[in-house]
């Protein structure tokens, strides 16, 4: 992700010793170690289709070459989804609201034009989260799961209990609920285990090597997390949402009623839900698309995220 805003918002190709420079990971690593690393994330990026262009404006050749991403080309065009698909693209953008990202794309500019790069921000528009704010063990289990990296950390069974250590090899981040959870190996108790992540107490540590175990196939990964997931609780409130034409399936398919007006291309639809906290959260994510209209306490959660986003600099 470093090195795709990097070359994105470069106003012009930018060489690879600037991008050694700029790209968080790269700076530490020994020369031969370096180029590893840069053909291999060049390769990713261009198997999943980021096209990386190779070039320059010396006529003569004498500067180095260098690299850019042009805005137009790594661009999607308009795409229409049906429901179900909207429903997991937009679980997977709520992902990419973690505040890492926010940082890591603001820290990229920085570099870019402290070595004399020019930077376009616009172009963050395609990559830049808007909603952040996940909880604060997301991230280093995010990343654990993605290293097959063992961790420790203190766990509260419940908001009143006393928090114990547990060792866990991380198979899965998971949003169940408007909660984050983590699944994976309980080596203490040599049986799978989730553990939500509001309830973690303090860092978590690294407790071995990366690629120090298997993570079992999908399918048993999603039993698992199906069968510790906690039980639901009843719906004890409902919200009144205004929510535009063809927007927010997720809260439709929830809803109770619709009440669909034609001639103002809105609905106003009637949601169940636990928490104003989770709630406002998702109402969050879907932009100008969703309307909070009641309750009161609902609309305040809203405004203060939005008031939040608003703060945070450009």
């Amino acid at each position: 992700m470093n090195l795709v805003i990097c070359l994105l918002v470069a106003r012009g190709y930018v060489p690879k010793s600037r991008i050694r420079e700029v790209v968080g990971g790269y700076g530490d690593q020994s020369d031969e170690a370096f180029e590893r690393m840069f053909e291999r994330d060049k390769e990713e990026l261009r198997e999943v289709g980021i096209p990386i262009e190779t070039g320059g404006f010396d006529p003569l050749g004498d500067e180095e070459p260098g690299y850019r991403i042009l805005r137009h080309e790594f661009e999607l065009p308009e795409i229409r989804l049906e429901p179900d698909e909207a429903a997991v693209v937009g679980l997977a953008a709520r992902v990419w609201q973690h505040t890492y990202l926010s940082e890591a794309s603001s820290n990229a500019v920085l570099k870019l034009q402290a070595v004399g790069v020019e930077a376009d921000t616009r172009s963050l528009g395609a990559v830049e989260p808007r909603v952040g704010g996940e909880e604060p063990a997301f991230w280093p289990l995010w990343e654990a799961v993605r290293d097959r990296r063992p961790v420790a950390f203190h766990h509260r069974k419940s908001s009143t209990s006393e928090p114990l250590l547990r060792h866990l090899q991380p198979w899965s981040v998971l949003s169940w609920h408007g909660r984050w959870y983590v699944v994976g190996f309980d080596t203490d108790r040599e049986a799978a285990r989730m553990f939500r992540m509001s309830r973690i107490v303090g860092d978590v540590r690294p407790d071995g090597d990366d690629g120090s175990y298997e993570v079992p196939a999908p399918e048993t990964v999603r039993e698992a997390a199906a069968s510790l997931a906690p039980p639901e609780r009843s719906p004890v409130l409902h919200a009144l949402v205004r929510v535009r034409h063809g927007s927010g399936h997720g809260l439709r398919r929830r809803a109770t009623f619709v009440a669909t007006d034609a001639t103002t291309g809105w609905d106003e639809v009637t949601v169940p839900y636990t928490s104003n906290q989770a709630l406002a959260e998702e109402l969050v994510s879907h932009g100008a698309d969703v309307v909070a209209l009641e309750p009161v306490e609902l609309r305040d959660a809203v405004v203060e995220r939005l008031r939040a986003i608003l703060a945070v600099p450009a």
